[in-house]
C-alpha cells in the first residue's frame, strides 16, 4: 500500500499469467473419439459434435469394424461458463485449458469456433507441471504398486 501502482498498457505489455490460468479450451482431434461425453456433460450446453460412422474393412477375414468419425466440434464461448467440466469428463485427453485469451469478437455470433480454431489453441498448452518431489505418489500409482507386488509374491 506504500508503492506506488505500476499500470501495464496492455496491447504492447503482454501480461503475467499464472502457470495455470484458464484462457479457451484445446481439442487434440486426433484423441477425440466422438464419444459426446463433453457434450452431455456440459452445463451450459455450448458443445456442439456432428460425426458419422466409417466402416474398416477387416484384415485376415475378420468381421468389418465401424468407427465415429468426427465432422464438427464447436465450442461457443459465448455460452462457455469456462467450468472445465467437458476437460474432466473427456476419458481420451482430447480437450485441454489453453492460456490463451486474446479471442475477442465484434459479434458475438463469431465467438462460436469450430475444431480448426480450437486446434490452433492445442500448440499454445503447456506441458505438465513436475509432480513435487516431496509429495506422497498418487493413489492411483500406490493401487498400482501394492497389486504388483502382490502379484509378484505368489
Amino acid at each position: 500500500m506504500t508503492r506506488r501502482s505500476i499500470t501495464r498498457q496492455y496491447p504492447e505489455a503482454e501480461p503475467d499469467l499464472p502457470p495455470r490460468s484458464r484462457g479457451v479450451i484445446a481439442l487434440l482431434e486426433e484423441n477425440c473419439t466422438v464419444c459426446m461425453l463433453c457434450a452431455r456433460e456440459c452445463p451450459d450446453w455450448c458443445i456442439y459434435i456432428d460425426s458419422h460412422k466409417e466402416t474398416l474393412p477387416a484384415e485376415g477375414g475378420g468381421r468389418a469394424r465401424t468407427r465415429n468419425v468426427l465432422d464438427r466440434f464447436a465450442i461457443d464461448f459465448a455460452l462457455c461458463m469456462y467450468c472445465g467440466i467437458c476437460i474432466e469428463a473427456c476419458p481420451f485427453d482430447a480437450l485441454f485449458w489453453s492460456p490463451e485469451f486474446e479471442y475477442a469478437e465484434y459479434d458475438i455470433a463469431e465467438l462460436t469456433h469450430e475444431k480448426d480454431r480450437l486446434r490452433e489453441w492445442m500448440w499454445t498448452v503447456p506441458p505438465p507441471q513436475a509432480p513435487d518431489a516431496h509429495a506422497d505418489p498418487p493413489k492411483e500409482v500406490q493401487a498400482a504398486e501394492k497389486s504388483a507386488n502382490r502379484g509378484a509374491g505368489r
